[in-house]
This record gives structure tokens, C-alpha cells and sequence, in this order.
């Protein structure tokens, strides 16, 4: 999501500015950074609308930029009234798991893996330990879920395009669910695993391609869709579904 409005560079001192910015009642981070290439302001909400994200022209003075958070205020309103309120996980909580809702149930286990059941219907995952540690062994479960689809998915895909990926780590970024660096390294959040087995291997896909094309050209999306043929919908998917999964915390 985005506002844009072009403006003239004028000279400023570089560097990134950190500030907060009160929308709807909330105070929310605001990172102003410079581009080298940006010839206009960008206004980006960061993933589950926990932050702001500012990229502006070389040289643009704080003045043009508070003049343009002003003018888009009531954007920002309208955006972030229909994100979803951050969701603090816990003992009771509703948490997807490849794309079923789970109920977290706590076990009367001080210790052990967290496990998935199907109890009178309903998809139950129950955890050990104290009440307070409830988002954290969630959070692990979700983390080794995301492990075990992500490496095999990942293998499948390289295998196919005759490629070698060097290493594989996994994350709690908000700004991107994956990256591939040039030389074969692949970085996940493990955020992925709430998300149905499709955009799973919509991400792995993704990553992978990259090892073929390190763009997002046309010929980038041709390896994407033949490794993962449904790529339009899971990206819709991402799109309307992802701020949910960004908003809880853990």
C-alpha cells in the first residue's frame, strides 16, 4: 500500500530520520530513508500495519515531508482502519497452521513439542509450559513447520531448475516474506507456515526462481509460474491474507 506525490530534490543531509506518527490513536515508528534513484515521496505501510515506511528524493527537506503526511492523513486512516488490531497469541487464541484455524489449548506438560489434534471437530494445538510462554512455544511450532515444508519444497523446485541453493535460514521479517541473495542464499519468514500449502510453495517457488532470474522481469515470472503454476492466486491470497498473519504477535 502507497501514496505517492513527486517533488523537487532539495539538499538535506543523508541519512535515515526515525520518528512516530499518531494515526487512528495509535503512535506508530515512521522510518524516513533517502533514495538515490527516487524522484518522488513513497508512503508504505509496513506488513500487519505495525509501521511506516518512508523513501523520499535525495536532498528533501523534514518540511516537504511533514507536508505530506498531512495530506495524507486521512489516507493512512483509511488504510489502517481496515488492518487488522494486533493479536497478542495466547492460551485460547484462534492461530492458522497451513491455512486451518487452530485452537492454542494448553497441556497440564511443563515441557515437550507442541502438537496438532482434531478434537470434536476442531483442529486443536496444544502446547506445554507456563501460561506465559504460551506465543513463544506457538512460535516454535510454527518455526520447525515452516522448516520442514520450506526445505523440501525448496529442494523440489531447485532440483528442477538444475540449481544449488548454499544455505537456508528463516526469519520474522515484516517487510518481505522471502529473499535470495546472488550467491544461492535463501531467507524465509517463518510467518509462511499459517498460510494454506499453496502460497507455501508459491514462496519456495518464488525464492528459487530467483536463482535463475535476480529480478522481477518477465522472464523471472515465466520460471515462477512454471515451478508453481497457481502463482496469481497465491498472491492474491497473500495480498488480501497477509496482514493477518503479520499481526499477531508472538
Amino acid at each position: 500500500m502507497f501514496a505517492s506525490l513527486r517533488k523537487k530534490p532539495v539538499s538535506r543531509p543523508r541519512g535515515p530520520v526515525h520518528r512516530e506518527i499518531e494515526v487512528n490513536g495509535r503512535l506508530l515508528p515512521l522510518t524516513i530513508r533517502e533514495h538515490a534513484r527516487a524522484t518522488r515521496i513513497t508512503l508504505r505501510i509496513e506488513p500487519g500495519g505495525q509501521a511506516l515506511r518512508l523513501t523520499i528524493p535525495p536532498g528533501l527537506p523534514l518540511r516537504e515531508v511533514d507536508s505530506f503526511l498531512t495530506r495524507h492523513h486521512g489516507w493512512l486512516m483509511t488504510k489502517l482502519a481496515h488492518i487488522p488490531d494486533d493479536t497478542t497469541v495466547a492460551e485460547g487464541s484462534i492461530v492458522p497452521i497451513r491455512g486451518v484455524d487452530h485452537f492454542v489449548e494448553r497441556s497440564d506438560k511443563l515441557r515437550g513439542l507442541a502438537e496438532t489434534l482434531v478434537l470434536d471437530g476442531e483442529h486443536v494445538l496444544r502446547i506445554s509450559g507456563a501460561p506465559e510462554h504460551a506465543g513463544r512455544r506457538v512460535a516454535d511450532h510454527l518455526k520447525r513447520e515452516a522448516k520442514k515444508d520450506l526445505e523440501e519444497l525448496v529442494a523440489g523446485h531447485a532440483a528442477a531448475l538444475g540449481r544449488k541453493v548454499r544455505s537456508i535460514s528463516y526469519k520474522d521479517t515484516r517487510s518481505r516474506w522471502g529473499s535470495c541473495s546472488s550467491d544461492g542464499r535463501l531467507s524465509f519468514s517463518w510467518r509462511i507456515a499459517m498460510a494454506p500449502p499453496l502460497v507455501i510453495d508459491y514462496l519456495a517457488a518464488h525464492e528459487v526462481a530467483h536463482l535463475a532470474q535476480m529480478n522481477h522481469s518477465a522472464a523471472f515470472w515465466s520460471v515462477c509460474e512454471e515451478l508453481c503454476p497457481r502463482t496469481a492466486e497465491a498472491k492474491l491470497w497473500l495480498k488480501r491474507n497477509g496482514n493477518r498473519l503479520q499481526s499477531l504477535r508472538f
